[in-house]
């Protein structure tokens, strides 16, 4: 187990190293200069040069990068334009918030998708397949930002329920019961495509798994159906699922910029947004290439738990 685990992190060292120059260049190249929207538009030629030479924007472009990766290996990830504050340092405090939501998220597209794509299978057929199937096509089909407007203007403008947007209220204590009303919206909107992914891949993995000969033999042995169901049917199933999961923990992350953005939640992906229009370098590069290795190693993680349960992978 521990050779397979150093395979896998010394096989993820070329994706991030690739992500990094994919990042880096394709930021390079967005129209607009960065010392320009740091001066203002009606800046002197001579002061938006002299602000180029001193963060360095007048390197070619090949050197600017081996001196941006140089300092990245140490841990370096720069100083802010835009925020006048360490990159690493914005990125651990909005890391947080993103991880709550995207944790909270992935939960419930988990708990919910696998639930719903087991019952689907086992009523095969029945009204519960095809109701489940419906709103699964309809959770798939509408974007997460639109669902989250939407979710909005029902739950938080018409009926009062829910927080409109934020973390936690202007004036309060930030308790966990605040945290939790926040959540419910944005969460639910973030996780709404990937349990429909889920449900729909459970829903294949359980009747592949349900026409298995070992099936018929636990209910020839008398085996309760909800035993053969959720005990063995679902345990075989599992190793096709968990990738998926993974997969998905991809997608949400992704995912909460646009949620982040809708919401107003103070997490990573509303960062990137702001530093963008801000043509915040640094920070637009430090932040996809922080949330690109972390969704690499948690597939690392899904793929250690995938080689315990499936004994046909040798770890």
């Amino acid at each position: 187990m521990g050779r397979y685990i150093l395979y896998r992190l010394i096989s993820a060292v070329p994706v991030v190293l690739g992500i990094t120059v994919i990042v880096f260049f394709i930021m390079s190249l967005i129209p607009g200069d960065p010392a320009t929207a740091i001066l203002g538009a009606y800046a002197s030629p001579e002061n938006v040069a002299k602000l180029n030479r001193d963060l360095g924007l007048d390197r070619p472009m090949v050197a600017r990068y081996f001196i941006w990766l140089g300092n990245l290996l140490t841990g370096d990830f720069g100083r802010s334009f835009s925020l006048n504050r360490p990159v690493l340092d914005e990125i651990t405090e909005r890391f947080s918030a993103t991880l709550v939501l995207a944790g909270v998220s992935l939960v419930l597209c988990a708990v919910i998708g696998i639930a719903a794509g087991v019952v689907s299978a086992a009523r095969q057929f029945g009204w519960q397949d095809k109701a489940i199937t419906f709103a699964v096509l309809i959770g798939i089909s509408v974007p997460s930002f639109f669902l989250g407007m939407l979710l909005i203007l029902t739950f938080a403008v018409n009926l009062r329920w829910l927080p409109v947007s934020g973390m936690y209220e202007i004036y309060g204590g930030r308790t966990l019961w605040d945290l939790a009303r926040h959540l419910v919206l944005p969460a639910t909107a973030l996780a709404a495509v990937a349990t429909g992914v889920v449900a729909r891949l459970s829903r294949s993995a359980m009747l592949e798994v349900l026409r298995q000969d070992f099936i018929r033999t636990a209910r020839a042995k008398g085996v309760a159906e909800r035993g053969v169901i959720w005990r063995h049917a679902l345990r075989a199933a599992m190793v096709s699922i968990i990738p998926v999961l993974g997969i998905q923990a991809g997608f949400v992350l992704s995912g909460a910029v646009y949620v982040e953005v809708v919401f107003q939640w103070p997490g990573v992906g509303r960062m990137l947004v702001e530093a963008i229009l801000k043509r915040d370098l640094l920070l637009v590069q430090g932040g996809v290439t922080f949330v690109a290795a972390c969704y690499v190693l948690f597939n690392i993680l899904v793929d250690v738990a995938q080689s315990l349960i499936d004994p046909r992978i040798k770890a």
